[in-house]
């Protein structure tokens, strides 16, 4: 599933057939996208600063949507019980929704962001990390109280993830590097350094033996976090990435960006080298690609 500039939401199977017809609001450009963990539902965000609740099956919108973020959403994240959706905003707040009603949870969270680039609620549901345009990382209770200000990147953090036990987290910077962090006092313990250019997404294997990441400079690589060494070769697009995403099977990669393309990748086959080949193209935007969420 994939979302974009164009203002369109699509669907595709893996071999690069598009399933049925785009999905299309009034907000403009879709920035983000997130996918229920049952699969059912999709929230996406979009420029005009509203939420929208799509109902997969049937390809539409759920009611009416959901209003308060006075600038563009730039990310999204269901909690891992999928009772509450989490929005960060170009207006540098945090907020939290009932998927059910629409309605905002608890009171907005002044970040100090600046710009909101990503959220990502904790494997355990106790609380949420949050980075953006001020390249500093924060940890929430769940209660929305700050507990920790995580610092080391001398540039914007574009993207996060948590380790499964919660222990960790992954950050991903403008400054092009890739760190990783003890989360209960923000230690800095790894700085990944390869990509050329900004560091825009990252994302775990489901086994977390690896690390993937998306960059503007035109790649997406693999890391092996025993050896915190890049394996295989970058697996290259036209134009700059912006996001990266792997199923649950572990079995493939996706990856999209400037080119206005979704290239999806062989694990397997990258980690024996055979970088630049894809096994499918999925072409349809007309427009960059902002996001790119698992429905595999």
């Amino acid at each position: 599933m994939s979302a974009s500039d164009d203002g369109s939401i699509r669907q595709w199977i893996r071999d690069g057939e598009a399933v049925g017809e785009p999905w299309r609001s009034d907000g403009g450009a879709v920035m983000s996208l997130a996918v229920s963990a049952d699969q059912t539902k999709v929230v996406s965000g979009n420029v005009d600063g509203r939420l929208r609740l799509w109902n997969v099956k049937e390809g539409g919108v759920v009611g009416d949507p959901w209003e308060g973020h006075n600038d563009a959403v730039r990310c999204l994240d269901w909690s891992s019980n999928t009772r509450e959706i989490a929005s960060g905003s170009e207006d540098g707040t945090i907020r939290r929704w009932n998927p059910n009603t629409g309605r905002q949870i608890a009171p907005p969270i002044a970040t100090g962001h600046d710009w909101v680039y990503a959220i990502k609620y904790s494997p355990q549901g106790d609380g949420f990390a949050s980075c953006g345009y001020d390249g500093v990382i924060r940890v929430w209770s769940k209660a929305s109280r700050l507990l920790i200000e995580i610092k080391g990147h001398d540039n914007s953090v574009n993207s996060l993830c948590w380790s499964k036990d919660g222990a960790y987290i992954f950050s991903a910077s403008r400054d092009m590097t890739i760190r990783k962090w003890q989360s209960i006092d923000g230690k800095e313990l790894v700085v990944l350094h390869g990509h050329t250019g900004v560091v825009t997404s990252i994302c775990l294997s489901p086994d977390e033996r690896h690390l993937v990441s998306a960059s503007s400079d035109c790649s997406v690589r693999i890391w092996d976090l025993k050896t915190n060494q890049q394996v295989g070769d970058p697996l290259l697009h036209d134009d700059q990435l912006l996001v990266t995403a792997i199923p649950s099977d572990g079995q493939y990669i996706a990856s999209a960006g400037l080119d206005k393309k979704i290239y999806v990748w062989s694990f397997e086959a990258a980690l024996k080298q055979n970088g630049n080949q894809s096994d499918g193209k999925l072409k349809g935007h007309a427009s960059s690609s902002k996001d790119v969420r698992n429905q595999w």
